[in-house]
């Protein structure tokens, strides 16, 4: 099943995590450090929230959870097809789970995450904690450690 991904940044993790899980009447499939996942069914729904003190209410990315490797690909390829601007990354670590993934910048700014989990991971990503990841930093591009290869398309053109 395919499901949107939210990712929030929230001020305290803990309060969080207490107001989502009455609101939607489910504890999370996934609680580290700093960070836990709502994996909903109804509504389709992947929630994740990453503390972030400062930022609280504020969006960190969005994305779409897929179901395999091959979904990714067919995505990333209409993607391509339709001439955005991708940052690709295979095999990477972030949100403590491995993961096959891509990206793509809205025209204002928003960052879209199109992955799949392949496994869950004991660390939140490839690289030091130092590392941003997901967004931390703003930058996708920046995300996940140094598993990314760009893909552009000159004639880009999008429509609002």
């Amino acid at each position: 099943m395919s499901r949107v991904q939210l990712a929030l940044n929230v001020d305290d993790l803990d309060t969080a995590v207490a107001f989502y899980s009455k609101l939607f009447g489910a504890e999370p499939a996934k609680r580290r450090p700093g960070y836990a996942n709502f994996a909903l069914y109804e509504p389709a729904l992947k929630l994740v929230l990453m503390e972030n003190p400062g930022q609280g209410g504020s969006l960190n990315h969005l994305g779409v959870e897929l179901t395999s490797t091959e979904a990714v690909d067919t995505a990333l390829a209409r993607a391509t097809e339709q001439g955005f601007f991708t940052a690709e990354e295979r095999g990477t670590t972030c949100c403590y789970a491995k993961q096959d993934k891509f990206w793509v910048t809205a025209p204002d700014g928003e960052k879209w995450e199109h992955y799949v989990v392949l496994a869950d991971s004991p660390t939140f990503n490839d690289a030091d904690d130092e590392t941003p990841c997901c967004g931390q930093s703003g930058e996708a591009e920046h995300c996940c450690g140094d598993n990314i290869t760009a893909r552009t398309i000159p004639e880009l053109t999008t429509t609002r």
